[in-house]
């Protein structure tokens, strides 16, 4: 005998948060495809979790540091271009699963239930083992710095505490920008192509290959109204000595954090009730 339950239609505020912990084994499922797939049948495999981030940094000392002659408040260059490396690469990475939910899985939303939200929080979570991975081999260049260089050169500061909270604001950025980011491409795809390009340049306008105070001053207060701004500095000075700890900026991007991912899991649960419609 076949059931078949009715529910009212859903409201705006209808999330299912609960069904999270419900689905948290489909969670540690999505984990471990996301890890084991991504670089199956490659001869190096998770080698490139570090070989892409090195060659990156390799690259910026040579046009940035080099070329273009931009400062790096006196830390050494392999360090101050990986520290930003390690942090946007998680950004964006946070970012493009997130923004690219509803294409990549349409086979699989439309055969069976379960909440979406599973994915890029699944997505966000094994790129932080990713992550974790490339930090490793900051610390040993970090290591080797220290041991190098005059005693006092590097110094950690107490505020390398604050870590976790910065990963995951970082997180959360990349996430709530990417729902919203795809809650708009099911409809307009051509959208998808300026985001990968606007995502682009966005990095500029974030201090990865640059210190806030190297920036034009013209520019300075600009680039400070950047969310992640606050948080890439935090961490170079924690770590580096350079940069600034801007408590100020830290409460700025965590409550414009808060507004943006309240906003996207709003939009991204009302698009999934009829995405199918679209994609």
């Amino acid at each position: 005998m076949q059931t078949t339950v009715i529910k009212p239609q859903k409201k705006w505020f209808d999330i299912d948060l609960k069904g999270l912990w419900r689905y948290r084994d489909l969670y540690y499922m999505y984990i471990r495809r996301d890890i084991v797939t991504q670089y199956k049948q490659t001869i190096l495999g998770p080698l490139w979790y570090v070989i892409q981030p090195l060659f990156t940094t390799i690259m910026y000392m040579f046009v940035f540091g080099g070329l273009a002659g931009i400062s790096t408040d006196g830390a050494p260059q392999p360090l101050f271009y990986m520290a930003g490396i390690v942090l946007w690469g998680y950004f964006s990475q946070c970012f493009t699963v997130s923004s690219d939910v509803f294409g990549t899985n349409a086979n699989v939303f439309g055969k069976v239930y379960f909440p979406r939200l599973v994915v890029p929080l699944s997505g966000i979570t094994s790129n932080l083992l990713k992550m974790l991975i490339q930090l490793g081999m900051f610390i040993i260049i970090y290591i080797y710095y220290v041991i190098t260089l005059p005693a006092g050169t590097l110094q950690v500061n107490a505020s390398i505490i604050l870590f976790p909270v910065l990963i995951f604001l970082i997180a959360m950025h990349g996430m709530s920008w990417g729902l919203i980011i795809s809650s708009m491409t099911t409809k307009y795809r051509d959208m998808k192509f300026l985001i990968q390009f606007g995502i682009q340049l966005f990095m500029y306008a974030t201090p990865v290959i640059y210190p806030l105070s190297a920036a034009p001053e013209k520019y300075r207060d600009i680039i400070a109204l950047n969310p992640l701004t606050p948080i890439f500095e935090a961490f170079k000075y924690s770590c580096l000595g350079c940069g600034t700890l801007d408590w100020g900026g830290l409460l700025y991007s965590t409550i414009f954090m808060c507004i943006t991912l309240f906003l996207s899991v709003l939009v991204f649960s009302r698009t999934e009730r009829n995405f199918m419609d679209t994609v």
